[in-house]
């Protein structure tokens, strides 16, 4: 499902950095999206389960299905005790291995720009939803240079390295998001910014958890020698806020959507129809 260069494939060195963003975006998505409980729920794109947890230890769902393209994040997903309360595949968002009509919401946590053909994905999950359900994501905004890697990417360029580019930067902003939403035919759609904050003890602990081999732009800093790595610390090092004690504290921010798929046979507003069914 993502592009080959941006396959992350370490899991554990994955959840090391952007697991602790995940938690702490995800909560304030679901606060936002504010479902029911006992809901039948789809998470697409799951990684290594982190959002997955959010749904299962905020809303009771009724059952939880989560899919990812990458054997690594699903085979590390699996090992946590997640695995117990969710069901996880490895699938791709552009086909899914699931029946219509199968569940009353959907999700796409921090993926749907990575996603080669995203009006496919789109299609694909209104076709797994019920009338009346929900779809709603979030991505870090990389148009706006403001994901959680953006002071590495912009220490990157200071010292003349090149930072790869990232699938669907175009889509990461709102009115992006609203845009595809509707081409998609999806209704009642919702966009909101999400900031969120990070802190870390010290400058070797945030290095430690950049510089681990989770992706693209972490493996070019472990393929570069040590004066050049030095060089680009130093440069990261430079930018970052520090606050007492030697303490990083810093923020970055994503764009979050919702919409539902209009009933049918009934012409209903699909604005009154809340949330999904509750079966």
């Amino acid at each position: 499902m993502t592009d080959t260069a941006h396959d992350f494939d370490d899991a554990a060195a994955y959840e090391q950095f952007i697991g602790r963003w995940s938690r702490s975006v995800g909560g304030v998505f679901l606060q936002w999206l504010a479902p029911p409980p006992h809901l039948q729920w789809l998470d697409i794109g799951c990684g290594t389960g982190v959002f997955t947890k959010l749904i299962c230890d905020r809303y009771a769902p009724k059952t939880v299905f989560a899919s990812d393209p990458s054997e690594a994040q699903i085979e590390y997903a699996t090992r946590q005790s997640i695995a117990q309360r969710a069901e996880f595949h490895v699938a791709d968002a552009q086909a899914l291995p699931f029946a219509d009509s199968s569940f009353d919401i959907v999700t796409a946590a921090l993926v749907i720009n990575f996603i080669p053909d995203r009006l496919l994905a789109l299609a694909e999950m209104r076709r797994v939803l019920r009338a009346g359900g929900t779809v709603a994501g979030y991505v870090w905004d990389f148009a706006a240079e403001l994901a959680p890697g953006w002071p590495l990417r912009l220490a990157m360029r200071k010292v003349g390295v090149n930072a790869p580019n990232v699938p669907g930067t175009e889509d990461t902003r709102a009115e992006s998001l609203r845009r595809l939403f509707k081409r998609a035919k999806f209704e009642c759609i919702e966009t909101k910014t999400i900031d969120v904050t990070q802190s870390f003890p010290c400058f070797k602990d945030y290095w430690r958890a950049l510089s681990s081999s989770y992706g693209p732009t972490t493996k070019i800093i472990n393929a570069m020698n040590d004066a050049a790595r030095a060089r680009l610390a130093e440069t990261v090092q430079a930018i970052l806020p520090f606050g007492e004690n030697g303490k990083i504290q810093y923020w970055a921010r994503a764009n979050a959507i919702k919409a539902v798929v209009r009933p049918e046979p009934t012409r209903r507003s699909c604005c009154d129809i809340g949330q999904g069914s509750r079966k």
